[in-house]
């Protein structure tokens, strides 16, 4: 049975420190908060108070109770004010030496039985461990920051660390209302395993230019609703900090996909730190500032629909939700939209499920009744690709099929009037196919709207290299009329989203085929970590199996990145038909719930 502790110490006292001594307090447990000199002691302390006032102006915390958990921390210099605790955990800055010598002078003043926890988000804690005479003793407690806000904690232990001390570690973790994820000791245990991965792929698409750091953000925070692009995110957690972990994981690893972007060496030499310096890959107020301000890489507002072709009539193409749900948008955004389908009954259909949708917005109150009407009429029905002939953009939602698509677009070329766009929804395949095949590639680009199109904001303008400038200048001005956001890429597999989103996908599902986590505590740890909406295998299982091992077979082929290659127990679900939600059982069984 665990053991309650009540006598614990904090090492450490910067912004994660000095959060994790606030939670340890907040929860009635008597806490010696350390630090190497007074002025560090006082900014520590202030740190406390700067949280727990901004607790208390927000109704989150009685005056009463923020005075009691500093009567519960005793503010010291002095290591020795630890000899009675039970339990310590380090927080001192991520370096290996630093930490050693820490875990060393503790072994010294704390008895026998007190467990040593460190803090590090990827270091090796057995590593840690043998710097003491207790190794059986030393365990990970990685919180997340700001820890009094944030619930994950994943407890790391090594092969020597005893079942006791782990089972007083997750007591601890339930009694501070933190969710607890337990795992072995690997680079980046759970969250910085995935996430970092995520965010050196971001930046090498920055670096690469192959999109602005705006747009890279955008597309993430939009097309997969994460709270933070991953650019913005690198300046909050520190370009150095940032490059120590994934220095750090790439040396234990020796995953390519992990070693630092040069860039963020560059960076982090030439002092742009983020944030804290009022510099990183944006410009912020000033430093420790959140306000982003412009500089000479901030684009001009409505830049990109500069030049654009006039659009009064759009058609689209295919009868399938994406479709639909275009349709829908566009016709909400004025245009006059003539939609075909392959047969009457589908035409039909397609009518019927828009009539729906706009009906369902009036019960709710979002839309009047006359609106609804005035964009019914805005829309027609047919079987006839001819009947495009009139259209200044033509958009296609078929079946994710090449040659469906080549032969469409080779059709399109034809009937089509000069002048007019020609646009392809695809998510994974080649826009340039398409222009190919139409016999007009400069009116070609790729419109990657999102699912469900009503709902979701975002749309991928997709240059190829023959993609008139006032081609892609259109996509983004008619992106702007029907109130989604757009932003700008070339024609390599994955455009942005699915470009980062997929190998982050894929390392999770490698995390639980080496059987170092199990599918929840992974769900657990980017969710309540990360803030993610989902998990990855929520994720991959409302995506598909079969759709999502599709666009890593196209990552793998154009980047030949190792790294990019699906993971076997994908590739193996998708084999018995476990495809996910749809079929009932994916990474989890649906059908028993």
């Amino acid at each position: 049975m665990a053991r309650e502790l009540n006598e614990v110490g904090v090492v450490g006292l910067g912004t994660m420190g000095a959060g994790i001594a606030e939670v340890l307090a907040r929860a009635g447990l008597s806490v010696t908060a350390v630090e190497v000199t007074e002025d560090a002691l006082a900014r520590g302390r202030g740190h406390v108070e700067q949280s727990t006032d901004r607790a208390v102006s927000r109704g989150k915390l009685d005056p009463a109770d923020r005075d009691a958990i500093f009567e519960r921390i005793r503010f010291t210099c002095s290591m020795e004010d630890l000899a009675n605790a039970e339990l310590v955990i380090e927080a001192v800055p991520e370096r290996m030496e630093l930490k050693a010598e820490v875990f060393a002078e503790l072994d010294k003043i704390c008895p026998p039985d007190t467990i040593l926890a460190t803090n590090t988000s990827s270091l090796s804690v057995t590593e840690l461990s043998v710097a003491t005479g207790r190794p059986s003793k030393v365990i990970g407690m990685h919180f997340f920051n700001p820890a009094p806000v944030m619930k994950l904690v994943e407890v790391v232990r090594t092969v020597v660390t005893e079942q006791s001390v782990v089972d007083d570690v997750e007591a601890l973790a339930e009694r501070l209302g933190k969710v607890d994820v337990t795992i072995g000791d690997k680079a980046g245990f759970i969250a910085n395993a995935l996430l970092f991965g995520y965010l050196n792929h971001a930046v090498s698409m920055f670096e690469n230019r192959y999109a602005t750091r705006e747009d890279i953000d955008a597309a993430m925070r939009l097309g997969c609703g994460l709270p933070m692009g991953p650019l913005a995110l690198m300046d909050l957690i520190g370009i150095d900090t940032a490059y120590e972990i994934l220095d750090t994981m790439y040396k234990q690893s020796r995953n390519r996909l992990h070693a630092p972007s040069p860039v963020i060496k560059q960076m982090m030499t030439a002092g742009l730190l983020g944030r804290k310096s009022g510099r990183g890959f944006y410009t912020y107020a000033e430093p420790g500032s959140a306000e982003v301000v412009d500089d000479a890489a901030t684009p001009a507002a409505g830049g990109a629909a500069e030049g654009a072709r006039p659009v009064r009539a759009v058609g689209v193409i295919g009868s399938g939700t994406m479709a639909t749900g275009i349709l829908e948008v566009v016709a909400k955004g004025g245009y006059d939209v003539r939609f075909v389908a392959r047969t009457p009954e589908k035409v039909e259909a397609a009518t019927l499920a828009l009539t729906k949708s706009l009906e369902k917005q009036v019960v709710r109150g979002r839309l009047d009744e006359t609106a609804r009407d005035e964009i019914l009429a805005r829309v027609t029905g047919t079987t006839s690709l001819d009947e495009l002939a009139d259209r200044d953009l033509i958009i296609e939602a078929v079946v994710e099929s090449l040659s469906v698509k080549e032969a469409l677009f080779a059709n399109l070329g034809e009937i089509a009037k000069p002048g007019a766009v020609l646009a392809t929804t695809t998510s994974s395949l080649p826009v340039i196919e398409c222009a190919k095949a139409s016999g007009r590639p400069a009116d070609v680009v790729g419109m990657h709207f999102f699912n469900p199109a009503q709902v979701m904001k975002l749309v991928e303008v997709v240059s190829t290299i023959s993609t008139a400038p006032d081609v892609a200048a259109t996509a983004h001005a008619v992106s702007a009329q029907l109130g989604k956001h757009a932003v700008s890429c070339t024609d390599r597999a994955g455009f942005i989203v699915n470009a980062l989103l997929f190998p982050y996908l894929n390392d999770a599902v490698k995390m639980l085929e080496a059987h170092y986590a199990t599918a929840d505590d992974i769900d657990a740890a980017m969710k309540v970590g990360c803030g993610y909406p989902m998990g990855p295998f929520e994720l991959l299982d409302v995506v598909g199996l079969d759709v999502s091992l599709a666009i890593e077979r196209e990552l793998y082929t154009e980047f030949r990145e190792p790294g990019f290659a699906p993971a076997p127990l994908l590739e193996h679900l998708v084999t018995a038909g476990y495809l996910g939600r749809k079929t009932g059982r994916g990474f989890r069984d649906y059908a028993a719930r």
